[in-house]
């Protein structure tokens, strides 16, 4: 197959139906990869804005028949045109691919399609018929002629895939319209239910989660999107204050292989909940004396409550999941012992070390100059990392950085300012958390970076920097920084903390295990199956990927505990058809920023109560409050169900 025999998509039409020799025209919004898997063609893709066919032997009809069919599926039935319109259509669509369609069927579905569109409630309905409208329109005499000829069309193989705009950026793929859906109807326990599916971390990623979901949302488009993140943290939170045993699925009969899991932070509960509920007796092996990893020590209180935390690590464990604290792997218990012992082992250790600045005297050992994951991992443990220091100086522009520095105020340091070498506008730390911080009177210094740490009697008592200017757009996309030449200037301070980038520490890895690391110092595991080089040994989160969000270390985590039960069942361990198709609709794009949804503006975004910012830069105590149950139901509300089916046409 070579380039796009046809494509109808967001309007745009590239046919190629009657090209000969000459190449055709390429679709600029949709592009389809060769095939959906090695060895197995991808022939044609219809969704809610239109389809696009690689293949010639691809029937239109009988792929509207499927698409049609699996739309009926997942319409909920709440409003009538959807319910009724898109069974109507699948039942016309199969009698025609029976050899039994009528001419009358072909305006009659057109009609039909317009009117459920115009009358649904939500996506489903609303985008639809829309790719049978367009099918009808171009592919109008393939229709005409499978129903003169009166004979049965063979059945395409597809794969259908449910998703939304939201649902398809989380790294997680929570079903986050119906969860929210839930939410709306007062059906608490059954939200956290649907949550609990795709992940065990509801209460935490309610609160620390980066939200790429709510920049997908086509509530955006209209005002603000919905704060998806929040209510996530109320059905969590919702479970716990009315003191509910926690809800999870019923676990598989016991298996009788043992898995083990380094680490026990987002990556490696997530991994065990998973393995534990298809069966698998599991152990965890954590360094520190709690559950979490770096989200415990590495994220203060006031934004994530340790109780928390230990609290969503109890339900891993409650399903019989066992945690050995204070076991450090390379000292206490070594890898090739674990492979004597478990028939499969995941490596979820967490970016716990600090990259160098690589500035003059950074290796002196001067009092003073605290790494940032050491500063945060000091007072999330309770005690001032520096008590005599008063005056403090982040360098860095990522949440780690702003965690330092809010942290400061909170152990009552009296000066506190955050050094950036581009503007504002780079840093790629959460806006909120900027923003919070500029509320708790943090000074930021933009375009300047360090040079040398100024020490007296080997105490940090200042730090020279120089100033910056932005040129061209680097490998990150951001403007690169350049230094002005004899811009220096110094920085008086007591306490110098470095807070621009972690990296992990694998020393626990010895070369007679045989597993590869990368040159960056992470764990070399496949992006599709998260094998190592090893066999049965698997990794995922921070140690493959370098530092990252956490809902992706738990999302993939997730996915590698699919590939784990693969391997133990000894079947071939590659990437599931959902997953695969997942891929590709981010490739495709599920949400459309241009896209004019032609609603009014209704209720505004609910916002969350907070501890003013003088009150709130004292107290480790969390600075948000949850929302009640009224203003969780009227967000909830807010929602558009943007569902979108998918659908491919795949070969043989």
């Amino acid at each position: 197959m070579e380039g796009m025999i046809f494509s109808y998509w967001r309007g745009e039409l590239a046919d190629n139906r009657r090209k000969t020799k000459k190449k055709g025209a390429e679709p600029a919004h949709v592009k389809l990869p060769a095939e959906f898997k090695p060895g197995i063609p991808l022939q044609a893709f219809m969704g809610w804005d239109g389809f696009a066919i690689r293949a010639k032997n691809v029937s239109v009809v009988d792929m509207c028949r499927a698409y049609m069919e699996a739309v009926q599926a997942v319409s909920c039935g709440k409003c009538f045109p959807c319910r009724v319109g898109t069974k109507v259509i699948a039942e016309a669509l199969e009698r025609i691919t029976q050899g039994k369609g009528r001419m009358k069927d072909i305006d009659h579905m057109d009609a039909l399609g317009r009117s459920i569109m115009e009358g649904s409630k939500c996506q489903v309905g609303q985008t639809g018929p829309m790719p049978l409208l367009a099918a009808l329109k171009h592919y109008h005499g393939e229709f005409e002629s499978v129903i003169k000829n009166k004979k049965k069309v063979p059945r395409g193989q597809y794969r259908v895939k449910l998703t939304a705009p939201c649902m398809n950026v989380c790294p997680a793929h929570l079903d986050i319209p119906t969860y929210i859906e839930r939410i709306a109807e007062g059906n608490f326990d059954d939200s956290l239910r649907v949550i609990r599916e795709r992940t065990c971390l509801a209460g935490t990623l309610g609160r620390i989660c980066i939200r790429p979901c709510e920049s997908n949302c086509r509530r955006l488009n209209v005002d603000e999107p919905l704060d998806i993140r929040h209510l996530k943290r109320f059905v969590a939170d919702y479970e716990l204050e009315k003191k509910k045993t926690p809800l999870v699925p019923t676990p598989r009969a016991q298996k009788d292989k043992k898995i083990a899991i380094i680490g026990a932070g987002p990556a490696g509960l997530s991994c065990a909940y998973y393995l534990a509920l298809k069966g698998y007796s599991v152990t965890i092996f954590e360094q520190l004396d709690e559950p979490g990893g770096m989200a415990a020590v590495g994220i203060p209180d006031y934004r994530l409550p340790r109780p928390i935390l230990r609290r969503e690590a109890d339900v891993v464990t409650s399903l019989g999941v066992e945690i050995k604290y204070n076991t450090e792997v390379g000292k206490d218990i070594t890898l090739s012992a674990m492979k004597k012992e478990y028939a499969a082992i995941f490596i979820g250790v967490g970016a716990q070390g600090s990259m160098p600045m690589g500035v003059e005297g950074e290796a002196a050992g001067y009092k003073g100059f605290i790494p940032g994951v050491q500063y945060l991992y000091s007072i999330n443990k309770g005690a001032d990392p520096y008590p005599e220091g008063k005056r403090v100086a982040v360098v860095g522009g990522g949440n780690v950085a702003i965690d330092c520095v809010r942290s400061s105020f909170r152990i009552e340091k009296k000066d506190v300012n955050l050094l950036y070498r581009r503007t504002r506008k780079e840093m790629p730390a959460d806006d909120v958390e900027i923003h919070d911080a500029e509320e708790e009177a943090v000074r930021f210094e933009y375009l300047c970076a360090p040079t040398k740490i100024i020490e007296r009697k080997g105490k940090v008592v200042g730090v020279e920097c120089i100033k910056m200017e932005l040129g061209e757009p680097d490998a990150s996309g951001r403007r690169r920084p350049v230094p002005i030449k004899g811009s220096e200037f110094v920085v008086d301070t007591d306490i110098l903390i470095p807070a621009i980038g972690q990296r992990v520490d694998l020393s626990f890895m010895e070369e007679k295990d045989g597993i590869r690391a990368t040159k960056w110092s992470t764990v070399a595991a496949d992006d599709q199956t998260f094998q190592t080089s090893q066999p049965g040994v698997f990794s995922a989160g921070d140690c493959v990927t370098g530092p990252d969000v956490l809902v992706r270390a738990a999302g993939h985590a997730r996915l590698a505990a699919e590939m784990i039960d693969l391997y133990l069942q000894g079947e071939r361990v590659e990437m599931s058809d959902e997953e695969r198709l997942e891929r590709l609709m981010a490739e495709i794009g599920v949400y459309d920023a241009e896209e004019n949804i032609g609603i009014i503006p209704g209720a505004r975004r609910e916002q969350l109560e907070m501890l003013p910012p003088d009150t709130r830069k004292r107290t480790f105590a969390e600075v948000e409050k949850g929302f009640p149950i009224d203003a969780a139901m009227r967000e909830a509300a807010r929602c558009l169900r943007c569902y979108r089916v998918g659908l491919v046409a795949i070969g043989t």
